[in-house]
């Protein structure tokens, strides 16, 4: 299952945000430093990728088909960015085994930049997850984006996480949401499937996204889970019991989602205890996500105290 957000040909929702910057761009007035916010998963990144081409393949052969928001694979800026070698593109995104997006890579974009362009095209530096930007990294960025060199477009994803006001102010912020119903829509597209019969509608409520659906459901081809019958605390104690968010960091959220929802299902206005529990362990996910903290230790304690409690 291919989750890439830079392979994604279809855009399948945000269409009012992009018809909102194509009337800017076309007048002239695209914003140099966009950020985009909201929750993991919803399709931020691809959202950016097909903003791209669309400006990049504008007067290519094969350009970007702007009706029906579809990225044509055989035009030239697309088979560029693919191959890592598209002049006018540069990503900057977490390192493999790395948590945070180091100065180094900062600098080196700097040093990028002042290059002379190849061409008379827009330049495109996407930077992804910029909530793990540690401080340097974020005041090397400020320089640049206080006054970029002619013919450059920022374009900021943030995760719904704490960003230095800084930073957040320099940029037209873009709040990007989907609702449950469009989720649904989307993983049924990119499935050619109907989601409700490989997992369990109990599984997910509001606010899971697109991303958290098809890793939930890559997740049970991995480990042979059933989760067209599974329950949500058999589903919950499997994960955390074997640890498999160890190997592959990208469930986190989706435990995180897990847990919310585990406490939804069973609070009552007579049991206080588990709705105090559930608030001391809300504060707590808040926490890891905003400072981002070791989530181990907090699954430790809510398998512990609530699961097996």
């Amino acid at each position: 299952m291919n989750l890439n957000p830079s392979t994604q040909l279809s855009l399948f929702e945000h269409k009012e945000i992009f018809n909102h910057l194509y009337k800017l761009y076309k007048n002239d007035n695209l914003p140099n430093k966009i950020l985009l916010s909201g929750e993991k998963g919803i399709g931020k990144s691809t959202f950016a990728y097909h903003l791209i081409n669309f400006v990049l393949s504008e007067n290519e052969e094969f350009p970007y088909d702007y009706e029906k928001n579809i990225i044509d694979c055989n035009n030239k800026s697309y088979k560029l960015i693919q191959n890592k070698s598209n002049p006018n593109f540069q990503l900057i995104d977490v390192l493999q085994d790395k948590k945070n997006i180091d100065i180094n890579q900062i600098r080196e974009l700097i040093i990028n930049l002042n290059k002379s362009s190849f061409n008379k095209k827009k330049r495109f530096v996407l930077i992804d997850n910029i909530e793990l930007l540690n401080l340097n990294s974020v005041n090397a960025l400020l320089k640049i984006l206080e006054e970029p060199n002619e013919n450059i477009n920022f374009i900021l994803i943030n995760n719904n996480r704490r960003v230095l006001p800084t930073l957040k102010s320099r940029c037209l912020n873009f709040k990007v949401f989907l609702t449950k119903d469009q989720s649904i829509r989307i993983v049924n597209h990119l499935l050619n499937d109907d989601i409700n019969t490989i997992i369990n509608d109990k599984l997910f409520n509001y606010y899971s996204t697109p991303g958290k659906l098809l890793k939930l459901i890559k997740l049970s081809k991995e480990y042979n889970l059933d989760l067209a019958n599974a329950d949500l605390n058999t589903t919950l104690t499997t994960i955390l019991k074997d640890k498999i968010y160890k190997k592959d960091k990208s469930l986190i959220d989706i435990i995180y989602s897990f847990i919310e929802l585990y406490f939804r299902n069973n609070i009552s206005s007579k049991n206080i205890s588990l709705l105090k529990s559930y608030h001391y362990f809300l504060e707590k996910i808040n926490n890891t996500k905003i400072y981002n903290l070791d989530e181990e230790t907090l699954f430790m304690e809510f398998e512990d105290k609530i699961l097996n409690g």
